[in-house]
């Protein structure tokens, strides 16, 4: 970012003041760029949450880089909890736990980008959430009555797992995941020729039953996969693509002027896997998507690196974003199956392709027509109407220029990235809240070093304006995020597990011995544990099974071995476990980390290690 003095979007704006935006030619209507114009005030949204208040949407954030998600009630922009996914968290002891270590087999680290519910009819159901992990090519399950990961896949002959989706309607059957970063297949010493030639690394476009959590079959293109998207129908699923070029130096991803949203026709997928055309490569059955292959896939050509991808809530259109142009691409859904059977050309799908900015990336709705789209170079959100958009493409590029499908522009602070509005991936998007994830926010907070957080910028969406209400700084980097109506998700939810759901859950108390093997089985009622003293043998291999038997809501125990460097929560009526070597002799004092009780210091025992 610049100095305050000058920066782009600035100057875009002074430059706009003579009613053009310099180096496009494009004539924007009067005052448009002005970020400083307030509603009346009436009829606006109220974000303040007194105490004892609750929050109408659930968010859920990607956490980016911290391999969580995490749980704002929306307005109050209050975090609520966070979710471990693909990283250790010493608050709960997941990657601890032996429950925990089964899921993430020995990957701790993750890169959590976008988050999205499971879906029945076109609106959230409230059972699942899932998440991908561009790191380490992996999606998780969260169930939202625990708001727990239940479910980790690992996904072969990809890299940069990016864009994920659910199925729509009528249910969520399969997730489609894209990878963004084109590789050999297999990527392996048995295929070397392809190690040095781009022109033999590939896309893949990964369906996934949803509720087996196994892979179906895998998509290959040329072109990478980076943003995906789901119709209303249960007919498509689709990717963006900015590297047509198999290029891998950013010169050579931008060679082209055009890129392409491709999309995948769910209907002729599945006949070609009945009729058995695929390979299998680990494991995984893969059908040729490529061009001139395949009758699968169609490539809608679009300007240019394009990035999101999304559908506007009646189900009629799809909106990419040109990162490298300055215009959104509308696609006409309801053509894709002429242009499938061959009778209109790919392009003509295409029924508007408006101007909104310089660097648009993702685009949300508001149910009533207008779409918003964040614009990272400007470091603005855009609000424009569908329907002039397509009304103006009609009438030609004199009808353009005057841009009539702009309604406002707002100011953010600073590079926005994703952006969402309160349900708008349904199709009973509300048109209250949207949140622009900020990737800067240089001068917004006080100064906490180099490493400065995040903004996220709550927006009041119910006017004609856009109103910004409230800043919230976030630590790296949340990615992107859905906001749920309350009564989806609150009803669903538990104050406690199902105890007998684990398999070990503990009644009685015991120590067994088999060998070097000690199985210790322990419950917690807030203030004792179970047992009082344990005694083993140095270098015995030792699992501790603890049962929370406490009944009240939200009292919880953690067990903490001093010097083991174990340490994990366990919530009413849940039971976790952990294996260690008892490799040092002593006695060790086993104890409470959460406060439980009047009596939570005594909450103790002792762990005897013999020699």
């Amino acid at each position: 970012m610049s100095d305050k003095k000058f920066n782009r979007r600035n100057f875009l704006k002074i430059a706009g003041a003579s009613g053009v935006v310099a180096g496009t030619g494009v004539i924007l209507p009067k005052g448009v760029l002005s970020a400083k114009t307030e509603p009346s005030g009436k009829g606006r949204a109220k974000n303040e949450v007194k105490p004892g208040e609750l929050d109408d949407y659930y968010g859920f954030w990607s956490g980016g880089h911290s391999g969580e998600i995490r749980i704002v009630g929306v307005p109050s922009m209050r975090e609520i909890k966070r979710i471990p996914v693909f990283n250790m968290d010493v608050a709960s002891g997941w990657g601890v736990t032996n429950e925990s270590k089964k899921l993430l087999k020995g990957k701790y680290f993750g890169d959590t980008h976008h988050v999205h519910g499971s879906y029945k009819d076109g609106v959230y159901d409230g059972k699942h959430l899932f998440v991908n992990d561009k790191l380490n090519n992996r999606v998780a399950r969260i169930r939202t009555d625990y708001m727990e990961v239940d479910a980790i896949l690992e996904i072969p002959n990809i890299q940069g797992a990016h864009g994920l989706f659910p199925q729509r309607y009528p249910k969520t059957e399969w997730l489609v995941l894209n990878s963004e970063f084109q590789t050999p297949v297999p990527n392996d010493t048995s295929n070397k020729k392809a190690f040095l030639n781009p022109k033999e690394y590939y896309g893949m476009h990964t369906i996934i039953d949803a509720e087996r959590m196994s892979i179906v079959c895998q998509v290959m293109v040329d072109e990478n996969c980076d943003l995906a998207a789901t119709d209303y129908k249960g007919k498509y699923s689709m990717c963006t693509s900015y590297n047509i070029e198999k290029g891998v130096t950013i010169s050579e991803m931008l060679a082209s002027d055009y890129d392409y949203l491709i999309v995948f026709n769910w209907k002729r997928l599945k006949k070609a896997l009945k009729a058995g055309k695929y390979k299998i490569v680990n494991g995984v059955k893969i059908v040729d998507g490529r061009k001139g292959h395949s009758d699968i896939t169609l490539r809608i050509p679009v300007p240019k690196n394009p990035h999101g991808v999304n559908i506007s809530p009646d189900g009629k259109y799809a909106v990419c974003c040109g990162k490298v142009s300055p215009t959104t691409t509308v696609v006409e859904l309801d053509k894709l199956d002429l242009a499938f059977e061959g009778k209109i050309k790919p392009e003509e799908c295409i029924v508007a392709q408006p101007y909104i900015g310089l660097g648009p990336l993702h685009t949300t709705f508001d149910g009533r027509g207008n779409a918003i789209t964040s614009v990272f170079i400007d470091s603005t959100n855009v609000k424009w109407n569908i329907a002039k958009a397509i009304e103006a493409e009609k009438q030609g590029e004199q009808a353009k220029k005057s841009n009539p499908h702009i309604i406002d522009i707002l100011d953010v602070h600073y590079q926005v990235g994703h952006i969402m509005a309160t349900m708008a991936e349904t199709k009973e998007a509300d048109g209250k809240w949207l949140i622009s994830l900020n990737k800067v926010s240089k001068d917004r907070f006080i100064n906490a070093g180099p490493l400065k957080c995040e903004n996220d910028q709550l927006i009041d969406i119910t006017g004609e304006k856009l109103k910004l209400v409230h800043d919230s700084p976030t630590y790296l980097e949340p990615h992107d995020c859905i906001m749920v109506r309350r009564e989806i998700i609150e009803p669903l939810v538990k104050d406690r597990y199902d105890m007998f759901e684990h398999p070990l859950a503990v009644t009685k108390n015991s120590v067994e011995r088999k060998g070097k093997n000690v199985t210790i089985r322990m419950t917690a009622n807030a203030p004792v544990f179970g047992l009082q003293e344990v005694r083993v043998k140095k270098d015995d291999k030792v699992t501790l099974i603890v049962t929370n038997h406490d009944e009240i809501s939200d009292l919880t125990n953690g067990i903490a071995i001093s010097n083991y460097d174990i340490n994990f929560v366990t919530a009413p009526f849940q039971t976790k476990s952990v294996t260690f070597t008892a490799d040092k002799p002593g006695v060790f004092w086993v104890y409470c980390t959460n406060f439980c009780h009047a009596l939570h210091l005594e909450m103790r025992m002792r762990f005897i290690v013999e020699v």
